[in-house]
């Protein structure tokens, strides 16, 4: 046998080597998935709404420790003692025991957590009573005015519902996170946690004279004159620059308007300029109403109430997995051609940065 030929052979052995690999891995993931959807806990849709007790979660935690650092015999019996006075604190309660939901929501700048959001307050809104409180965990730097508002009409649903809201900030709640965060009861900001930047932006690139420079003609066609103010291949007019400060300035009116709405007693001719404040400055200026991080808040209160975390996670197809991963998720989960790319591009600079300006 020629080494040629011996190479061809180990090729057809190593593709059939892993075709059979292949094969084996696809038969293991169709099952776990069909075992997957058949779980008691997912929603047709393959969605899941997951709830962890806190309270048991923090006296695991707290067990690991003294099992470490105490001799054996003192740790038995410390968490013979403790089990005792777990099982006498659960005959005493009530069934109506005030619970504490905690939801994590972080930011970015279409606020893509929205959806999930607002399952979990739909869910919250059938189950939790006026004696309950929500406790979100708000990381938020703001952006698109339109997804902001949606998320903070979100938090809103359950404010006229009557249930509690408390917003924690422990990094940062600035612009549209702060959107979010004002219609809270209650507002509480670790020492240097951002908070504020209560303004509105729009920024763009332009690259007209470049294209004239590469002999590139633009053409832009709208109906309605103010259809579009600037825009990035064309030569922006100061008509259109004008249009759009005013845009910016009505935005900010509504900004402030809603702010006010839900802390009256905030002095806006302070606070509405764009400056961000850490946590003691917040508090001194009205803008938060305690100085406390989320945890320090959950552990003062697991002794008087439940603690459940909540978390809702959607059903996403194989290929959105693979591009949320690599941060390429679309909102559609379709996969752009270069062209369709450039639009979109266009299209979401538009509604980020001219559409409605960003907070």
């Amino acid at each position: 046998m020629t080494l040629i030929q011996a190479l061809i052979e180990y090729g057809l052995f190593a593709a059939k080597a892993l075709t059979l690999v292949l094969a084996i891995g696809l038969l293991a993931v169709m099952l776990l998935r069909g075992r997957q959807s058949s779980s008691s806990d997912e929603d047709d849709d393959g969605s899941r709404l997951e709830v962890v007790d806190l309270n048991h979660r923090y006296a695991q935690m707290a067990d690991r420790i003294k099992a470490a650092i105490l001799p054996p015999k003192v740790a038995k019996k410390s968490f013979k003692a403790e089990r005792k006075l777990e099982k006498a604190k659960a005959k005493a309660e009530q069934p109506d025991q005030r619970r504490l939901f905690v939801i994590d929501f972080h930011g970015d700048l279409m606020a893509t957590e929205v959806g999930a959001l607002r399952e979990l307050i739909s869910a919250l809104l059938m189950t939790a009573s006026t004696e309950d409180e929500v406790l979100v965990r708000l990381d938020n730097a703001g952006g698109a005015v339109h997804e902001h508002g949606l998320a903070a009409s979100q938090l809103l649903r359950l404010r006229t519902a009557g249930i509690p809201l408390t917003i924690a900030v422990d990094k940062v709640a600035a612009s549209g996170g702060y959107l979010m965060a004002c219609v809270a009861n209650r507002i509480i900001a670790a020492p240097f946690a951002v908070v504020g930047s209560i303004g509105v932006l729009a920024e763009m690139p332009n690259f007209y004279r470049l294209l004239q420079q590469k002999g590139v003609d633009f053409e832009l066609h709208t109906a309605g004159e103010h259809k579009r103010t600037l825009t990035l291949f064309g030569e922006n007019t100061d008509e259109g620059r004008a249009k759009l400060r005013e845009q910016l300035e009505e935005t900010h009116g509504q900004f402030k308007s809603f702010i006010a709405a839900y802390r009256p007693d905030l002095d806006l001719s302070k606070v509405a300029t764009g400056e961000y404040w850490h946590g003691e400055q917040a508090l001194s200026l009205g803008l938060v109403d305690g100085v406390q991080t989320s945890d320090d808040y959950l552990l003062s209160a697991r002794e008087e109430a439940s603690l459940y975390k909540l978390r809702y996670r959607a059903h996403k197809r194989p290929l959105e997995r693979l591009l949320g991963s690599v941060g390429l998720e679309e909102s559609r989960a379709r996969v752009p051609s270069l062209g369709s790319l450039a639009a979109l591009l266009g299209s979401r600079i538009g509604r980020w940065l001219l559409g409605r300006g960003n907070v």
